[in-house]
């Protein structure tokens, strides 16, 4: 847009906008399969991160839930290396004294295999009120069935 004033010509710049979207315009979540038998732990955990997250979305907004529900299944058959299930150690605490419980890798992938995925996930996630939510969207089962049929996820290569 150009302004003539007397001998001068100025022009008006437009400002291009960035359109940001907001909490009740965020598009609902969908379901995606992961099929997590022979992968690696740390490889597919920041996959799934990223779709609770909402990353593979273009109109990804950080501080806005826009994320997707995940359901991985066979977590029993995870590929994690031997050296890293004997030295990785999970803590939990009870909170009295003398309450500390360590669990090796490897007995925790042969009891709890889905938190074994779910530890390495929330590792990857915000440590905040919106991950607290986000995790929650992640579901987790050892063997090849899964309770989220009427959900009809959508398979990730």
């Amino acid at each position: 847009m150009k302004i003539e004033t007397g001998n001068k010509v100025l022009e008006k710049k437009t400002v291009e906008k960035t359109y940001v979207v907001k909490g009740k315009d965020a598009p609902a979540p969908e379901w995606i399969l992961v099929d997590a038998s022979s992968q690696k732990l740390g490889r597919i955990a920041t996959v799934i991160a990223s779709y609770l997250l909402g990353k593979h979305k273009p109109t990804f907004t950080p501080g806005v839930d826009m994320g997707d529900c995940v359901v991985v299944i066979n977590a029993k058959d995870l590929d994690v290396d031997l050296k890293k299930q004997h030295d990785k150690m999970y803590y939990h605490h009870s909170l009295y004294p003398g309450g500390l419980t360590t669990t090796p890798m490897a007995d925790m992938l042969k009891k709890h295999p889905d938190r074994v995925v779910i530890a390495a996930v929330w590792g990857m996630l915000p440590h905040n009120k919106m991950g607290r939510k986000l995790i929650k969207r992640l579901k987790v089962y050892a063997g090849p069935t899964h309770e989220q049929e009427a959900q009809q996820p959508k398979t990730l290569a």
